[in-house]
């Protein structure tokens, strides 16, 4: 369907991006899934095509671009289908450095996000840890301030580019709540820690997909982060969260819906050309219909994620449309690469297939970036009478 929130520059520009991803891609993704991480060339690559800064500004080395530029380098990349590759890229350029360029200070902007945007260092964002994950309140990573340094002490897991970034934007609490202890949204904060400052100590945590990730534990022991690594103002970490976290879910669901236009190809490539009682699989009507409805669930995913985009472009939050966005794209991914793997049988089902890689990938976006119960649970905070 043509789409009224895309101009022809927009299809110009997913055109190039995609003949440029498939390209990087071809014969390498395979070995960057192997060695779990992808190579410095490739951030280089982005860089130079002026991809790694669509939505920051020119003076930190960005292109600013409109959202709806973002939204189809996302879908372009989701389209690879290498779902390791769609992660890391993703959390570089939309989550680590959008902490950076939207409240970070000129100094700290100039000594990582625009490095950053050409390439020349790796981002990770740290949120998760082994005792606390959707649930930021419950984070217990601390940041002491110690003269003019912060003192980090704890443990962050799951966290992608960990095995190759330069630096980690990381939540931390700064100010314990009242009564003692760990616990609460009330004093969090971001901040900057580099990757090779004493006693950070990163260990590759192999996860079932997602393999080009670079995804790890990290270990801060007693590190000594400048002042002026502090991200906006001290404690003020859980606001800038919960709005940076609607554009990370928006990104998750640009991310799906091309990850499904792959898969979705790549399964009536298969159906179109395996035979089966004398005719080709996608002539029978079980499969047939299945694909029908998957096209139809996909087109409406589609508008929402675009509608979403819009309303945030326009200077919205829109914190429930992002909500629904993420839950209704990565969900429908499920049962995308379900119904793929299903219809392509034995020959689905083989550890080197694209429908298993594509399974296996698509499992991790309903987790990421709060998993589906909560993202039901915020939705359902808003409904009448909640």
């Amino acid at each position: 369907m043509r789409s009224p929130y895309f101009t022809a520059e927009h299809d110009a520009f997913r055109l190039q991006v995609r003949g440029l991803l498939a390209a990087e891609t071809a014969g390498a993704a395979d070995v960057w899934e192997r060695e779990r991480h992808l190579p410095r060339t490739l951030w280089k690559t982005l860089a130079d095509h002026e991809l790694l800064g669509l939505l920051y500004s020119r003076d930190d080395g960005g292109t600013d671009r409109d959202l709806f530029t973002s939204i189809v380098f996302l879908e372009e990349l989701g389209r690879t289908g290498y779902g390791g590759l769609r992660a890391a890229v993703s959390v570089h350029a939309y989550m680590a450095t959008h902490y950076l360029a939207t409240a970070g200070s000129p100094e700290l902007r100039a000594a990582c996000l625009t490095p950053a945007i050409r390439g020349e260092r790796v981002a990770a964002l740290a949120l998760t840890e082994p005792g606390a994950g959707s649930d930021l309140s419950g984070l217990s990573t601390t940041a002491s301030r110690e003269g003019d340094h912060y003192v980090v002490r704890g443990t962050k897991s799951m966290v992608s580019n960990g095995t190759t970034a330069d630096f980690h934007v990381i939540a931390a609490r700064t100010t314990p709540v009242s009564g003692g202890g760990h616990s609460g949204r009330t004093g969090l904060s971001l901040l900057v820690v580099d990757a090779a400052a004493p006693g950070v100590t990163v260990e590759p945590q192999p996860t079932l997909g997602w393999r080009a990730a670079g995804t790890a534990r990290v270990t801060y022991d007693e590190v000594h982060a400048p002042a002026g690594h502090l991200i906006g103002r001290q404690d003020s970490g859980f606001f800038y969260l919960m709005r940076g976290l609607q554009l990370e879910r928006l990104a998750a669901a640009a991310l799906a819906l091309g990850g499904m236009d792959r898969c979705l190809e790549q399964t009536l490539r298969f159906t179109g050309g395996r035979t089966i009682f004398d005719g080709p699989l996608s002539g029978l009507q079980a499969p047939r219909h299945k694909l029908a409805d998957l096209v139809t669930e996909l087109e409406a995913a589609r508008q929402l994620v675009h509608h979403t985009a819009w309303c945030l472009q326009q200077g919205a939050l829109p914190m429930t449309e992002c909500t629904m966005a993420k839950l209704y794209t990565t969900e429908l991914a499920c049962r995308m690469a379900d119904t793929s793997l299903q219809l392509q049988g034995s020959y689905g089902y083989q550890d080197g297939s694209e429908a298993a890689r594509v399974h296996r990938d698509a499992r991790a976006a309903t987790i990421a970036a709060g998993p589906s119960e909560v993202m039901r649970d915020i939705i359902a905070r808003d409904l009448p009478g909640a």
